[in-house]
């Protein structure tokens, strides 16, 4: 399936997309995609439908973020080997983890804010995990069965906050409208092989990330083994797993954004995004 939350900001509608790419409302049989919406249980029944009895959403609505009411958002650094390397970074010998603010996810094709001050905001194509059931110690071999499935989200992130302010690097990475997720949730049961999927993102129309998934350090089910072992992972929680090569951090000179870009992305089977980046003017 394809899971989708349709409407206004802050007012989103669940919706799945049939096969035909019809985008049909779920309003009737659950509330939100989001918590307790996204256990096993509950998914299976939502697969147990058929789309063609539900309504189809008029129009053109905006698409929000696919995962609604995330309480933990959860990021993961270098884990890519090719990533690293552009970086000039050692190959981490377990996961580095931090969190990114929830209150900056947004949809996928909204725009996103350059911060007030920022000359270095960079952008980031990932992949990211939508936990299932959850739970703590989970071992690696049960580690898919806890999840409800996958999706696209940009990890916007600025650099000098990041690396050059001190302390945590989720000074950099959780401010708002920093957190794109979607178009939409793809049920685990869809992607034959998460480790080998493609990516991609442009600026401007000028492909600046090109790689995969195979090439992430820890893989998925190891991540959402690892970091059960020290925080609870909740149904709803999001857990995004590193960049492919060609953030503009890598570049040589660095490259940023600085406002009116235009950047598009996306995975493998999972669709994409766009967005304008505008200057702050708050």
């Amino acid at each position: 399936m394809k899971l989708v939350r349709y409407g206004a900001f802050g007012a989103e509608k669940p919706g799945l997309l049939d096969a035909n790419g019809t985008l049909r409302d779920l309003s009737g049989k659950v509330d939100d995609i989001a918590g307790k919406a996204l256990t096993a249980a509950s998914l299976a029944k939502l697969k147990a439908l058929d789309p063609a009895t539900l309504p189809a959403v008029p129009g053109s609505p905006r698409i929000g973020a696919c995962v609604g009411d995330v309480r933990n958002f959860i990021a993961v650094g270098l884990n890519f080997a090719d990533h690293a390397a552009e970086t000039g970074a050692a190959i981490p010998a377990e996961p580095i983890l931090f969190n990114k603010a929830p209150n900056c996810i947004v949809g996928p094709d909204d725009d996103v804010i350059i911060p007030k001050g920022s000359v270095k905001t960079d952008w980031e194509v990932e992949l990211a995990i939508v936990i299932g059931d959850g739970g703590s110690y989970i071992a690696e071999k049960d580690a898919m069965a806890a999840i409800a499935g996958f999706c696209v989200c940009n990890d916007v992130s600025e650099r000098e906050y990041q690396i050059e302010r001190g302390g945590q690097w989720a000074k950099g990475k959780g401010c708002p409208t920093f957190g794109p997720l979607g178009p939409w949730m793809v049920t685990t049961d869809e992607i034959a092989d998460v480790q080998n999927l493609g990516m991609w993102l442009d600026v401007d129309g000028v492909r600046v990330q090109n790689g995969s998934t195979k090439t992430m350090i820890f893989g998925a089910a190891y991540l959402v083994h690892y970091i059960s072992q020290f925080m609870q992972l909740d149904p709803g929680d999001v857990i995004t797993t590193g960049t492919p090569p060609g953030v503009g951090l890598g570049f040589k000179p660095p490259r940023f954004l600085k406002g009116g870009e235009v950047v598009t992305l996306g995975i493998e089977g999972l669709g994409t995004q766009k967005q304008n980046f505008v200057p702050y003017k708050g």
